[in-house]
């Protein structure tokens, strides 16, 4: 390319993203890893290998396409634990698991919506079912063997999120190690051995839609408490111990780990600056300076930085007026002297 043609190209945009573009990201990261990881598992009729690589190289591919946006998490419990190893805040975990779950449902969905227009016979709850994950609770079965299934989950989670704690350190920058490919070969893993078991989980999200959605009690939905509480043990685990045994790679993020008063002023404080962005005419909330010079005041309200919350708008005082300079007394006139007691007589005459 030509020193010219460069030169007119416009300059990138090194703003940091949105909350909204974050949460778009996180939207479309889960809802390609649901669709694809089910979707092959269906397809496949449960083929081990074809389902492991299907998960983990959604991961991988997802998190070089929109992880330097929100981080790459696509799962309620990587969230949970980086919020808990100080990573992200809490205000922050919330709407990422928000948009997860909803993401996660809309994929289950329309696989089945697919599912059920392109095979005679097939019915959505048994399509959702089939890809859903539950454990061997049959005549055959242990009465314990809910306990080995939480356990597998706990373990196979716990393994996951510490090995994203471990490869997104940035006290390990200079290594350049390619985070993306490590989470997905480590979600792989995970795969090859849980999908046996339970159907391999690790990820609320992911069993949650499915299964809740396929509205098929038996074969689905009593299951799911336990693919809603493992995981997220687990990654609370996670992301105790990585901080507690490697030291955190900087200074906590506000409102994350156990400070959790501070999380609701995040949420608080995230909210109105979306509502500033909005009233504003679109301006990023990432791009509005909470310690601006000039306040921000909306409808009578006033954001205070210092208690991060809306407080009534303080009246501005007024003006100081300029001192009225003495008018000359008229010729043959007289003028009053200066003073709250003034006595008024005409002249002598």
């Amino acid at each position: 390319m030509s020193e010219q043609m460069t030169a007119q190209m416009p300059a990138a945009d090194t703003s940091p993203p949105s909350q909204l573009q974050k949460l778009i990201a996180e939207g479309i990261g889960t809802f390609v890893l649901v669709f694809f990881g089910c979707g092959t598992a269906f397809a496949s009729g449960g083929d081990y290998v074809a389902t492991a690589l299907a998960f983990g190289l959604t991961v991988l591919v997802m998190a070089y396409s929109v992880g330097h946006l929100s981080g790459g998490h696509f799962n309620p419990a990587v969230s949970i634990g980086n919020a808990l190893a100080g990573r992200i805040g809490w205000a922050t975990a919330a709407v990422y698991i928000v948009v997860q779950f909803v993401a996660a449902f809309v994929a289950a969905g329309v696989l089945a919506i697919i599912a059920v227009l392109m095979f005679d016979g097939a019915e959505w709850g048994d399509v959702l079912a089939a890809v859903s994950n539950k454990w061997e609770s049959g005549p055959g079965a242990s009465g314990a063997a809910f306990l080995g299934a939480f356990l597998i989950e706990a373990i196979g989670t716990f393994v996951f999120v510490f090995l994203i704690l471990a490869v997104t350190d940035r006290r390990r920058a200079a290594e350049k190690i390619p985070a993306p490919v490590a989470i997905g070969l480590g979600l792989t893993l995970c795969h090859l051995l849980l999908i046996g078991i339970t159907g391999c989980s690790v990820n609320p999200a992911r069993s949650i839609g499915p299964g809740i959605l396929s509205f098929n009690w038996d074969d689905a939905m009593k299951y799911q408490w336990l693919f809603l509480i493992a995981p997220v043990v687990g990654a609370a685990a996670a992301g105790f111990l990585h901080p507690m045994l490697f030291g955190r790679d900087g200074e906590a993020v506000p409102g994350s780990g156990l400070d959790f008063k501070s999380a609701a002023s995040e949420l608080q404080q995230q909210f109105a600056q979306q509502q500033w962005a909005q009233q504003s005419g679109g301006v990023a909330a990432a791009q509005v300076p909470v310690d601006a010079g000039q306040p921000i005041i909306q409808n009578g309200w006033q954001w205070d930085p210092a208690t991060q919350q809306w407080i009534p708008a303080q009246q501005q005082p007024d003006a100081p007026q300029a001192p009225q300079a003495q008018q000359p007394p008229a010729a043959g006139g007289w003028a009053p002297p200066s003073g709250e007691q003034t006595q008024v007589r005409p002249p002598d005459a």
